[in-house]
């Protein structure tokens, strides 16, 4: 099957009006999953702070531990040093703070660069869009012209 590419400036105006609704879903779709991405990244910077607040002086002392967003229950830091951590999927490991550290620095990182991807895309339909509305307005109004003359 082989490709064909045809330019916008060939195409009608119920034409354009169905890729520009195609673009707009596009659009939509790249823009929730680049909030999803930036809530995922403020959770693991939120992760890196929690590390950091663990200190050897505080063995021994009574904590809040997280169960979920919203539940927690007392307990107690038995080893400062040694922390659960969250690898997706329902998977604990148990790390060293700095292995912690590093393993959310990867993650946080890592999103980052995805961000910026997504940005430049969502940034380049953007452009499309405008095109493709602009586009669709001039051929809207050339129409209008001929059905008046």
């Amino acid at each position: 099957m082989s490709s064909q590419t045809i330019s916008v400036n060939d195409l009608d105006v119920s034409q354009l009006a169905d890729v520009r609704k195609q673009l707009e879903e596009e659009l939509n779709h790249l823009t929730n999953s680049f909030a999803q991405l930036k809530q995922a990244q403020a959770k693991f910077k939120a992760c890196i702070d929690n590390v950091k607040e663990l200190k050897p002086e505080n063995a021994g002392k009574t904590i809040l531990v997280p169960l979920t967003n919203s539940l927690y229950v007392p307990g107690k830091l038995s080893d400062p040093d040694r922390v659960i951590v969250d690898i997706g999927t329902g998977y604990y490991i148990e790390k060293t703070r700095p292995q912690a550290l590093k393993h959310y620095s990867d993650k946080v990182d890592y999103i980052r660069t995805n961000l910026e991807t997504l940005e430049d895309t969502i940034t380049k339909k953007r452009d499309n869009m405008a095109y493709l509305t602009n586009l669709l307005q001039q051929k809207m109004q050339a129409q209008t012209q001929t059905t008046k003359s």
